[in-house]
């Protein structure tokens, strides 16, 4: 009997107490409403959501937390038919990308061919390095252009910015191109700024050497070498390459004049083989005198030995193989 009183007593003022704050909330509202912004309730609502924001923002950190993670979960276990198709079309925009630099790099190189082509106004036929022979005996490249292309032996052969080598056989799809390094090679030369007759000759290093030089005439690092056109081996005005070192004193025949190329044929691509080229302009300046450079018939005889693709050092020259 007591507990059923003490119930009903709980009842009672849960009821009271509910009465009370429904009226104290219709009160509070009436007396809302009719403050301004200062009233004591408006500053309550105020001072209330400041001390809630913090945990609103914690609220949607943790919504976005738990958010992140399921993503992660969803690629996590991400079917391998997913994973293997994400993995090949990386695999194939790399390629792309891959082949997009190596157009790049073709066109560059093409269009080099094209500037030497409109500079020396070359008539000849463009063709691809197909090999190459590393022998220091024998150093040639075979090229994807021969006689039905119109390619012949004897005939010059360029890179982009300078003479590498010349045409010693051929085939109707292919011919074979003796370097200027070859140690058999030899070209007709001349120095651009006196206008000197010399014989341009390879070695088993790779080392050029500008010979059969007139004594009087004085070599100075830094002068540019150009193809003679003696003999008829070589199409004449063509860029050889630069002295870059001059050792020996040439009044005692010790003087040694060594060129650099102007193009490495060990990494060239594309090459073009010279028909014929005008002379009017080829790569040349303001002639100077020139005294014994012409009239001398050991160099007239060099030069014409040239015409075969291949050059004999005369008595008593320096011979690097001997030296070897």
């Amino acid at each position: 009997m007591d507990l059923n009183n003490s119930e009903k007593s709980f009842i009672d003022i849960r009821r009271i107490v509910l009465i009370v704050a429904l009226i104290a909330s219709i009160i509070s509202m009436g007396l809302y409403t009719r403050e301004g912004d200062d009233g004591f309730l408006h500053r309550l609502q105020s001072s209330v959501h400041t001390l809630i924001a913090p945990i609103g923002f914690l609220s949607a950190n943790a919504g976005a937390a738990i958010d992140d993670a399921g993503a992660a979960i969803s690629d996590a276990t991400a079917n391998e038919e997913t994973l293997s198709a994400l993995r090949q079309r990386v695999a194939e925009l790399t390629e792309m990308v891959t082949q997009g630099e190596e157009y790049r790099l073709e066109s560059e190189r093409l269009q080099g061919l094209l500037n030497l082509k409109e500079t020396y106004k070359i008539d000849g036929v463009t063709g691809r390095v197909i090999g190459r022979n590393s022998d220091s005996w024998n150093q040639t490249i075979t090229i994807d252009v021969g006689s039905d292309q119109g390619v012949e032996m004897g005939l010059t052969v360029m890179g982009p910015s300078g003479v590498i080598g010349q045409v010693i056989s051929v085939s109707p799809g292919s011919s074979d191109v003796r370097l200027l390094t070859d140690p058999k090679s030899g070209a007709a030369a001349m120095i651009q700024s006196t206008r000197a007759d010399g014989i341009i000759r390879g070695s088993l290093s790779g080392t050029l050497y500008l010979e059969n030089v007139d004594a009087d005439i004085e070599v100075k690092q830094g002068d540019v070498v150009l193809t003679s056109g003696l003999g008829g081996s070589y199409t004449k005005g063509l860029l050889i390459g630069t002295v870059v070192r001059v050792e020996g004193n040439a009044k005692d025949g010790t003087r040694t004049i060594i060129v650099a190329p102007n193009e490495q044929a060990a990494v060239l691509e594309e090459v073009i083989v010279v028909f014929s080229a005008s002379e009017s302009t080829s790569f040349t300046s303001n002639p100077q005198s020139n005294q014994g450079s012409a009239g001398n018939s050991d160099e007239s005889g060099e030069a014409n030995s040239a015409t075969s693709g291949e050059y004999n050092p005369p008595e008593g020259a320096r011979n690097e193989e001997d030296d070897l």
